[in-house]
């Protein structure tokens, strides 16, 4: 063999080399990578399990009672019930007590509750316990 394929041989066998060691290093990027990107973003804890860490007990500590029915109200009914926003009963006006004579305590809450017409349930309030919801209806129906 002359000293031209010689040479050529070891450059094709030098590139083919650097190819390999290279893909394998991008490989092992894009794994690192892939991992990464499809790793979860969170866990669902269950109140009492101990595997969550520290979850459980954040949790326990935030919860610190429950919220007054003016709490909730302000919180999480207002964006509607205050300004009538699709058809929600305004607050402060005789709407509310009018529902409440047509329809009593019990209806209202469980539409509350159940969800009732463009009010999804619980309204927007999905960490409301139903005594807290049961506390913000009759916060609404008495007007504050």
């Amino acid at each position: 063999m002359n000293k031209l394929a010689a040479n050529a041989v070891k450059a094709l066998a030098a590139l083919g080399l650097g190819l390999a060691l290279t893909s394998s290093v991008q490989a092992a990027t894009s794994d690192e990578a892939i991992i990464e990107r499809i790793k979860p973003v969170g866990e669902v804890c269950i109140q009492g399990d101990e595997s969550c860490g520290g979850a459980a007990a954040a949790a326990t500590a935030s919860a610190g009672g429950a919220r007054s029915g003016e709490e909730i109200y302000t919180g999480k009914c207002a964006a509607c019930h205050g300004s009538g926003v699709l058809g929600a009963p305004k607050f402060g006006t005789s709407e509310m007590a009018d529902r409440m004579a047509e329809k009593g305590l019990d209806t209202l809450l469980s539409n509350a509750l159940n969800g009732f017409n463009s009010m999804p349930p619980r309204g927007t309030c999905a960490d409301c316990s139903d005594d807290e919801i049961k506390s913000a209806v009759e916060y609404m129906v008495n007007g504050g």
